[in-house]
Formats: structure tokens, C-alpha cells, sequence
């Protein structure tokens, strides 16, 4: 096969030739289901908004938000994704996967879980390269089906878009004529949007889960290099999960800080080089998936 390696000069933790090629289909593949989470919890929200009279200024601003910036998102993101390596990505996914499963059982103590659905959008574009990844490992045309998991993504991400942009525009009306198949629809079916995506992120996680745990043990030639590893991270993930649900009310952009930088701190010591920077790129795409996604992250916080 072709490969460009023999002329492009290296980069660290990133293949050329067809390895670059499936990065970027990777990445693609996980901004696009970012792109369909966001659509359909911004779907939920501005019913939710429309149907009580005191959140108007809340439903204007869901509506406000500029379409034409999609595009831009998924761009930007697919290509945070496809320069992330295995190992970062893996760890992002198992963290949040500690930190969802602590908010899901503190909810009884008001926690919220329709912010969970937004601060995971970096660990969902994480966890579907993850699951690419380790399925796809060694397969004779693994670029071939990651051309056929983007094309069938990129449909249901533009699917979605049309939805809300439909429901943002013309769901008032249609909601009162009851003309509309598709308004008349969400008029009886919107309120099992949370519980939709749940379940999904559910599954999507658990494979990612697993994906993870065997991408960072394959770096490992015995036990002890694994139980080296895994100890320091086990007691920096159980004291960022307690710091979380126990220390003071803080933002989302905080949140992110201290998640980093927990990882960043555990990478210097048991870590590659390389890891560091993908450390930093984790922290640009998690501030940038937030940014994108502000107005709906207001409107979940003052719920």
C-alpha cells in the first residue's frame, strides 16, 4: 500500500500514510456523535424552556445560537480527536466513567445529571475513538469500514442538526397546529429524551470502557509495569472522584482544570513524554466543547 512515511517527517503520536487516514476518520466519527448529543439535548431543552412561561429569555437564547458554527465544531473537533493518542484518551474515558457513575448515585442529593450529558462530550468523542480502535486493531480493511462508520456518523449528525433547527424555528407553531407529524411527535415523546441518551451513553461507555482498559495494558511486558501504573492512577481517580462530589460547587470550566491537571500530574510520573502533550490537547477540546455548548450549559444550571 501507499504510505507516506517515507517521505513526511515524524511527528510524535501520530502515523502517517493510512494510520493518519484512520485517525482522522476516527475523529470524524466522534465529533460526529458529540454533534448528535448536543443537537438532541438542545432538542429537549428548548421544549422544556417553551413550555414554561418563565424561561423565554432561556428558549430565545437556544434559539439565537448561530448554525453556521456547526460545521466549525465538528472540524475542530474531529481534529482534537484524530491527534489524541490511545493512551490519554483511554484515561479520559475511565475517569469520566468514575465521575458519571458517582453523579448517577449522588442524584437523590440533587445532583443534575442534564449537565453530565454536556461535560461529557470530550469523553464521548474519546471513548468512540477508543472503541474504534481496539475493534478495528488488525483488521485487513479497517479504513474501508471506518469510511462506512463516518459516512453513516456524518448522516445521523446532520439528521439531528435538521431536527433542532427545525424544532428551534418552527415547533411552536407546529405544536399548535398540529400539523406537523414530526412536532406532534416530540409533543408526546420529548420528555423521554434524557432517558434515550442515558441509556445510549450507557452502552457507548461501557464499550469504550473496556476498549481502554486493554489499549493501556497492551503497553505493559508484565504485572508489575501494569500494577506500577495502575495503583498511582486508581488513587488519583478516587481522589478526584471524592474532590468532586464532596469540595465546593464549582464551574464547568473549573471542573475541567482540576481533571487535567490531576492527569497531567499522574502522566509526569508514570507517563510518556508524549503524553503530556496530549494532555494539553485534552484540555483544548474539553474548553472548546464547552464553549460551543455555553448557552445550553446555562440553561441546564439554572434548571
Amino acid at each position: 500500500m501507499f504510505s507516506l512515511g517515507s517521505w513526511l517527517p515524524a511527528w510524535p503520536g501520530l502515523a502517517w500514510g493510512w494510520a493518519l487516514l484512520d485517525a482522522l476518520l476516527q475523529g470524524l466519527v466522534g465529533a460526529c456523535a458529540v454533534s448528535v448529543l448536543c443537537s438532541l439535548l438542545k432538542v429537549y431543552l428548548y421544549i422544556q424552556c417553551l413550555n414554561d412561561p418563565e424561561r423565554q429569555a432561556e428558549k430565545e437564547a437556544l434559539r439565537a445560537q448561530r448554525w453556521l458554527l456547526e460545521p466549525l465544531h465538528v472540524l475542530l473537533l474531529t481534529g482534537l480527536l484524530a491527534l489524541l493518542g490511545s493512551r490519554v484518551a483511554a484515561l479520559v474515558v475511565l475517569e469520566f466513567s468514575l465521575r458519571a457513575i458517582s453523579t448517577l448515585l449522588s442524584l437523590g442529593k440533587g445532583a443534575r445529571s442534564s449537565q453530565l450529558f454536556l461535560q461529557c462530550q470530550y469523553s464521548l468523542g474519546c471513548g468512540i475513538s477508543c472503541a474504534l480502535t481496539f475493534l478495528l486493531e488488525g483488521a485487513p480493511h479497517s479504513t474501508c469500514n471506518l469510511l462506512l462508520a463516518a459516512g453513516l456518523a456524518g448522516l445521523l449528525a446532520s439528521c439531528s442538526r435538521r431536527l433542532a433547527r427545525h424544532v428551534c424555528s418552527l415547533y411552536e407553531l407546529h405544536s399548535r397546529a398540529r400539523y406537523c407529524g414530526l412536532c406532534m411527535l416530540l409533543l408526546t415523546t420529548a420528555y423521554s429524551l434524557p432517558c434515550l441518551l442515558q441509556r445510549a451513553l450507557a452502552i457507548t461507555f461501557s464499550v469504550a470502557d473496556l476498549a481502554a482498559v486493554q489499549l493501556i495494558n497492551r503497553d505493559f511486558l508484565s504485572t508489575a509495569e501494569a500494577l506500577r501504573f495502575w495503583t498511582p492512577l486508581t488513587i488519583c481517580y478516587t481522589l478526584l472522584v471524592i474532590y468532586m462530589q464532596e469540595g465546593p460547587r464549582q464551574s464547568a470550566y473549573q471542573t475541567v482544570l482540576v481533571r487535567m491537571g490531576g492527569l497531567f500530574i499522574l502522566l509526569l510520573t508514570v507517563g510518556h513524554w508524549t503524553d503530556i502533550l496530549h494532555i494539553f490537547i485534552s484540555l483544548l477540546g474539553e474548553l472548546w466543547c464547552l464553549l460551543r455548548a455555553g448557552v445550553m450549559l446555562d440553561v441546564c444550571q439554572r434548571q
